[in-house]
């Protein structure tokens, strides 16, 4: 029996309901991020606030406001690392370690939004352009080839990628040099508009490419030649009648994903070698603001401006899941790791498992939140909902 096939038989008379409620930010929640084996939540909404929460006992570990303005994005780096991509044209790296006696506030931004919290270490400020909206990408440099005069391979770096000032442009930079790498230019014979979305990885080995959805529903793949740094458009298709909100990679199917202000989903190839088809799924839900696959590629989800999730099958494209629980529109939202072992996701499934003898409860809360397949989603009622999906 296939996976979709196990969804389906899921029973459809019974709405499903979430887990959690995690409450208390005072403004919408416009990005979510799973950090440190699903341990930690990271949340961030429109008055620059940034909430760390503890996932065995869903309560805060530190909250800070990290921007003056909406958050836009959020990443994870080197385990202590956060990345935070505020409105105010300031994309920030910051040092966080709970282990380090740093007095961080646990009051959250509903019971005090105006006294000062101690923040981590701030590393890196880069200046930005926010006008439109885009939330940042990142990618890990691969490692260095060793070579004989260079045995020990230097830590890889951390691309960034960003909109540029002028429309259709985008910048990448490195770190922890702060050095621009690229500049992609705006498509020349189509009018894109500002650019909406961005991801970037590495494809074949060492190809860097970038995947950017622009204002006019235009999506396009840009790849860098590893030897002479020439940036190529291999790929562009307008699936969209309005402006793309959002996109993301499923690397394993060689296929990235995009939503829009309308009510189309579609599939596109990474591969342009492959000449696979674009697939567009016409969903009738419009305003899917957030789109976010899973780990392993199976499964890829949305937040909708009618205020709920949708779960769709990444081979498919067909609808499996609806979560209905949010009164108000749906911004964000955030896939826990899944990359679980055949036996431990056997247990899973089967309940069995997590609770073994001799662990305390607290070691029992840390099991189950690590192994749950959680999804994670953010609302403009400034609540965010956890989900145990598949």
């Amino acid at each position: 029996m296939t996976q979709d096939q196990t969804i389906a038989q899921s029973p459809t008379h019974q709405p499903l309901q979430p887990s959690y409620i995690l409450r208390r930010h005072t403004a919408q929640v416009h990005s979510v991020l799973f950090l440190q084996n699903n341990l930690r939540l990271l949340s961030g909404d429109a008055d620059g606030w940034v909430v760390l929460w503890d996932v065995p006992i869903k309560r805060p570990v530190a909250v800070w406001r990290a921007h003056k303005n909406t958050i836009l994005g959020l990443g994870g780096w080197e385990g202590s690392k956060v990345i935070t991509h505020g409105r105010d044209s300031k994309l920030c790296v910051w040092q966080f370690q709970e282990d380090d006696d740093t007095p961080y506030s646990e009051v959250l931004p509903v019971d005090d939004a105006v006294t000062d919290r101690t923040q981590p270490m701030l590393l890196h400020t880069l200046m930005v352009n926010t006008l439109n909206f885009c939330s940042f990408a990142m990618c890990h440099a691969p490692f260095p080839a060793e070579t004989p005069s260079n045995p020990t391979s230097t830590p890889p770096g951390l691309h960034l990628a960003y909109p540029g000032v002028q429309d259709g442009q985008i910048i990448v930079t490195e770190l922890p040099s702060e050095e621009r790498i690229a500049t992609i230019p705006e498509p020349k014979d189509i009018k894109t508009g500002m650019v909406m979305a961005i991801r970037l990885a590495y494809a074949h080995d060492r190809d860097l490419t970038i995947v950017s959805g622009y204002e006019s529903g235009h999506a396009s793949v840009w790849r860098r030649h590893p030897t002479s740094q020439y940036w190529e458009r291999i790929y562009t298709y307008q699936a969209h009648s309005q402006p793309i909100l959002s996109l993301d990679l499923a690397i394993s199917l060689e296929s990235f994903f995009t939503s829009s202000a309308d009510a189309v989903i579609a599939r596109h190839p990474l591969n342009a070698a492959r000449r696979e088809e674009t697939k567009v799924n016409q969903t009738r839900h419009a305003g899917q603001q957030d789109l976010t696959m899973r780990s392993d590629g199976k499964i890829f989800a949305t937040a909708g401006w009618d205020g709920k999730g949708r779960v769709y099958s990444a081979k498919t494209m067909k609808e499996l899941a609806v979560l209905k629980w949010h009164k108000e529109g749906c911004y964000a939202l955030a896939f826990a790791v899944t990359d679980l072992d055949e036996s431990h996701e056997n247990e899973r499934k089967s309940g069995t498992g997590l609770v073994k003898r001799g662990m305390t409860v607290s070691e029992q809360r840390t099991s189950a939140a690590m192994s749950t397949h959680w999804l994670a989603v953010g609302s403009k009622d400034g609540k965010i909902s956890l989900w145990d999906i598949y």
